[in-house]
């Protein structure tokens, strides 16, 4: 089954022959060697690259192992292309399996890495290089840290709801069900029945991901890391903050004195699932008064289906879930999104005015457009609607303004010219919200 990534197909694409190193970056599992070695070179051989001028080199493969060597790597590649006419492609798959070694020429002095064999590389200029990594050193910023200004990134998700409805076809319905709780992780696609489903999801974390970042990051609180991630996949949608989390934590497993998790560990701890794309925070942004609130802050999980998969399937609360797919399908835009705080003064239970924070779920801009959303599960009542079209009105702007909705199959706009939308219809409706 091909599943179609054209979104970071087109990317790469785009950045063809600009002199920069691509770095395809994103969470473990989620297609990019795929996207590299799979679609991206079926599109060379079709615009008539020959295939012996796409070098690759599998890093976690014995076949390759003697390239994890950086300068074996460098040696190899100028061997084939330097000196000539022709323009030659290079894919690095699991760069991070690449090893430190002393230099020859000064064994006391700095290691040579793969920076230094890719930044050697980038000299070559009938070559066009693309890496992948799949560990924590490649989900991490450090290496775009490494090569600012001499790289592009691009940053590969798992499925959208329209990368996935365009593998499974069938009926919508069903079709959005069944992402809304296995998520869009691609190996999803072949398993055979949903026990498989849940066993695959659920062996990510400690195996994959979790591991990662207790070898790199030298964990000695693995108990804490993995309390963490179970608060943030039960409050997805919810505001916390650091505080509040350690506050939980020490609560409920009862700590005191010595044994309190210290809040600076906490911080930590949380940056270290931010920085592996497991999960994303979403930052309050006061709308007429443009500028950001520390905290609290939301946070959504990269993959809904890893996040079910966390909590043993259990809170399928919708109107959560639902809320976590839209912040997703934005991010997969190229969206920034932050949470709109706007204002309104009503009276309180005394009959005084008094200053009431009202929520808009997302502010999403791309480029230079701006859209307000609600995500809403139903709007029955009449209450319900005036609650989520109430803080639109505060905004006193005129940019776009949409309600999606899980209560309705075909879109309308209301009087005040707010578009109300089938939350379907939002995921496969390319149009909305982009630039």
């Amino acid at each position: 089954m091909e599943i179609k990534r054209d979104r970071y197909l087109n990317k790469l694409i785009s950045f063809m022959w600009d002199g920069q190193v691509k770095i395809i970056t994103g969470i473990r599992r989620c297609g990019k060697s795929y996207l590299l070695r799979n679609l991206f070179r079926d599109y060379l051989i079709d615009q008539g690259v020959q295939a012996d001028h796409i070098l690759s080199f599998e890093l976690d493969l014995a076949k390759d192992i003697r390239f994890r060597n950086p300068l074996e790597l460098t040696k190899a590649v100028r061997e084939l292309t330097e000196g000539r006419k022709e323009q030659f492609y290079l894919f690095v798959d699991e760069i991070q399996m690449s090893d430190e070694i002393a230099n020859p020429y000064n064994p006391g002095g700095k290691k040579i890495t793969f920076y230094d064999a890719l930044n050697d590389m980038r000299s070559l200029s009938n070559l066009d290089i693309y890496v992948t990594g799949s560990n924590s050193k490649m989900l991490s910023s450090d290496i775009l840290t490494e090569f600012r200004g001499r790289s592009d990134e691009i940053r590969v998700h798992p499925l959208s709801f329209a990368e996935y409805y365009s593998a499974v076809g069938g009926d919508k319905g069903e079709a959005f069900d069944n992402f809304a709780f296995y998520g869009g992780m691609p190996l999803i696609l072949s398993r055979p029945n949903d026990a498989a489903k849940m066993t695959y999801l659920s062996s990510l974390f400690p195996e994959v991901y979790l591991k990662d970042i207790v070898e790199r990051k030298h964990i000695k609180r693995e108990d804490v890391l993995s309390a963490i991630l179970d608060l943030l996949c039960s409050s997805v949608g919810s505001l916390t903050n650091p505080t509040r989390i350690s506050d939980t934590i020490n609560t409920k497993q009862k700590r005191c004195g010595e044994n309190i998790v210290a809040l600076n560990t906490i911080k930590s701890y949380m940056d270290y699932l931010a920085d592996a794309f497991l999960f994303a925070e979403c930052k309050r942004w006061d709308v007429k008064g443009k500028n950001y609130f520390d905290y609290p802050n939301k946070y959504y999980c990269e993959d809904i289906g890893l996040r079910n998969a966390r909590i043993g399937f259990r809170q399928q609360e919708m109107t959560h879930i639902m809320e976590n797919i839209i912040y997703n399908e934005l991010i997969i835009r190229d969206c920034a999104v932050d949470i709109g705080i706007v204002y309104s003064t009503e009276k309180n239970a005394q009959g005084k005015n008094s200053r009431v924070a009202r929520e808009i779920d997302f502010v999403a801009n791309s480029g230079g457009k701006r859209t307000y959303i609600q995500s809403a599960y139903a709007l029955g009542t009449e209450d319900k609607s005036l609650t989520e079209n109430k803080p639109f009105a505060l905004t006193g702007d005129s940019f776009p303004k949409i309600i999606v909705r899980h209560d309705i199959h075909k879109r309308w706009y209301d009087d005040n010219g707010i578009l109300n939308i089938g939350i379907i219809d939002f995921l496969l409706d390319d149009d909305l919200v982009s630039e």
